[in-house]
């Protein structure tokens, strides 16, 4: 990851980031967490996050297979689970036709 990914929240599942290499600022409203390589921290289902990479990080989420990454919210981060596993379409790409 590198950047800004976005604010959002996931209403009824946790998030865990392990990060495997480089740095990884969590922000939250409450306020924020630094993570450095091999650190790990959990956010609580419903906590409103922004994870941050200043430098490129490579992160290790554990989460449920249908947790939307991006929460409710639309981005152009936005993937569908067809889509993160690599067996169909972009949810920016509309609706299938047919």
């Amino acid at each position: 990851m590198l950047g800004t990914f976005g604010w959002h929240s996931h209403d009824d599942e946790d998030e865990l980031f392990l990060i495997l290499s480089g740095r990884l600022r969590i922000e939250m409203e409450a306020g924020a967490v630094e993570l450095a390589e091999g650190e790990m921290f959990v956010v609580p289902r419903g906590v409103r996050h922004n994870p941050v990479a200043c430098e490129e990080c490579h992160v290790l989420l554990i989460e449920r297979k249908t947790t939307r990454h991006t929460g409710n919210i639309v981005t152009e981060r936005t993937r569908s689970l067809a889509e993160q596993l690599g067996t169909g379409r972009s949810v920016m790409d509309g609706p299938a036709e047919g």
